[in-house]
C-alpha cells in the first residue's frame, strides 16, 4: 500500500512539472516577434496584434527576398495544411497565432461597414489583387481551423511595392480623423488598406452621455457640447437647447459673453435672426465682454461682409475698452474695410505699437503697406 500511495504522489507530482513547463516563458516560436500597432481614427481606437517573421530566415539566415511572395506565402487559397479542418486556407498575416484586428467602434473598411469588436485578420494573396478577410474567429491557431462561413467581412485590395521591409510590420501611413490607411508592409511589397469611421457622430454620442453625467453640472460643458454641433452643423437644435442651458443665469447655467455669444450662433443656426441679433447686442454690452470678444466678433461681421456694422462694434470697443489692445487692430480694419485708409493708417500704426508679438507686428507693417498704397489691408 505505501509504495501504491508513493506512486500516486509521484504521478501527480510528474503531471504537475509537465502543466508548470507548459506554462514557462519562453522565446517566440521561430523567432517571430509578438509586436502590436494602435492607431486612433478620431475617437476609434484600431489595434493590430501580430507576430512578425523575418525576410531571412531565423534558423540558418537563408536570404529568402525573392521568394516570400509566391512561395513562402503562397498565391491564394491553400487546399489544406495538414492540420484541422481548413479546405481553403488564407494566410493569416504574419506568424504563429492568429493575426488579430480590433476596432473599438463600428467602421467601413474599403467602404464596407465593420462592426466593432476584435477579428482574425487573414489573406488571399493575388499577385495583383489581395483578399482580405476578418473573421469572427479571432482565437484560432493560424489557418489550420478556418472556415469561411465565420468570415464578418471580405474586401478587396490592391498590393504595391513599397520600400524594403526585414521583419513584417502593420503600420499607419495616412491618418486624419475619419480615416486612415493600414498597410501591411513586409520584403518589397505592402498591402493597403482603406479604414474610415463617422467621427462626428460618435464623438456626439459621447458628448450626450457626458452631458448626463457631472459634466453636465458646468456651464462650460455645455458651451463646448453646442460649439460641437455648431463646428460640424450636425444636431443643430441639441445645439441651441446647450446653448439655452449653458446661458440661463441659475445653475447649471451662467449669463455672460461667452454663453450669451454661443446662443446668439446657435440661435442663428436655427433660422432665429432676430433673436440672434438681440443676444448678440446682450453680450457685447454684458459686463464681462472682452475687448479681445468684442474685436472676434466685429471680425465675424466683416467675414460676412457687414462693413459698416462690424466698423459700429469697433468703434463701440473704443469707447468701451479705450486704448486697450486690439481696440486700434480694430478701428484700422474697420475705416480699412469701408475705405477710409487715412483714419485706417493712424490706428494701424497705433497698434504696430502696442502689438504684443513679432506676428502682430508683422501683420500690421504689411497692414500699413497696403494702406499707404491706397490699399484695403483686409484684402
Amino acid at each position: 500500500m505505501r509504495n501504491r500511495i508513493l506512486s500516486l504522489v509521484a504521478l501527480t507530482l510528474g503531471l504537475t512539472a509537465a502543466v508548470q513547463a507548459q506554462s514557462i516563458a519562453a522565446p517566440p516560436d521561430g523567432g517571430n516577434q509578438h509586436a502590436t500597432v494602435s492607431q486612433y481614427i478620431g475617437p476609434v481606437q484600431v489595434t493590430v496584434d501580430y507576430h512578425s517573421p523575418k525576410v531571412h530566415n531565423p534558423a540558418n539566415g537563408e536570404d529568402r527576398r525573392g521568394k516570400i511572395w509566391g512561395q513562402l506565402v503562397p498565391w491564394g487559397f491553400a487546399p489544406g495544411l495538414g492540420y484541422g479542418n481548413c479546405t481553403q486556407c488564407p494566410w493569416r498575416g504574419g506568424a504563429n497565432e492568429n493575426t488579430t484586428f480590433t476596432v473599438s467602434n463600428d467602421v467601413k473598411i474599403e467602404g464596407q461597414p465593420l462592426p466593432a469588436g476584435t477579428y482574425g485578420l487573414f489573406f488571399a494573396p493575388g499577385q495583383d489583387e489581395w483578399t482580405v478577410i476578418f473573421s469572427k474567429s479571432s482565437g484560432s491557431w493560424g489557418s489550420f481551423w478556418y472556415d469561411p462561413a465565420e468570415d464578418q467581412l471580405r474586401v478587396k485590395v490592391k498590393p504595391a511595392k513599397s520600400e524594403y521591409h526585414e521583419y513584417l510590420t502593420y503600420e499607419f501611413p495616412e491618418r486624419q480623423l475619419d480615416k486612415a490607411v493600414m498597410a501591411l508592409k513586409w520584403e518589397d511589397l505592402q498591402v493597403p488598406v482603406a479604414i474610415s469611421a463617422d467621427s462626428t457622430s460618435i464623438y456626439l454620442a459621447q458628448i450626450r452621455q457626458q452631458m448626463h453625467n457631472d459634466k453636465g453640472f458646468d456651464w462650460k460643458n455645455f458651451v463646448a457640447a453646442s460649439r460641437f454641433a455648431l463646428d460640424h452643423k450636425v444636431a443643430l437644435p441639441e445645439a441651441l437647447a446647450w446653448a439655452k442651458t449653458a446661458a440661463q443665469p441659475t445653475w447649471p447655467g451662467q449669463e455672460n459673453y461667452a454663453t450669451l455669444a454661443i446662443l446668439a450662433e446657435a440661435q442663428d443656426a436655427n433660422g432665429m435672426a432676430a433673436e440672434s441679433k438681440a443676444t448678440w447686442e446682450k453680450a457685447i454690452h454684458h459686463p464681462s465682454a472682452s475687448a479681445t470678444e468684442i474685436h472676434q466678433y466685429a471680425r465675424r461681421l466683416l467675414t460676412q461682409g457687414k462693413k459698416d456694422e462690424a466698423l459700429a462694434i469697433w468703434q463701440l470697443n473704443q469707447k468701451m475698452h479705450g486704448n486697450d489692445w486690439p481696440v486700434n487692430v480694430g478701428l484700422a480694419r474697420g475705416y480699412s474695410a469701408v475705405g477710409k485708409y487715412k483714419d485706417a493708417l493712424k490706428y494701424a500704426k497705433l497698434a504696430a505699437d502696442q502689438a504684443p508679438d513679432e506676428g502682430n507686428k508683422k501683420v500690421l507693417r504689411d497692414g500699413i503697406a497696403k494702406l499707404e498704397k491706397g490699399q484695403d489691408m483686409n484684402q
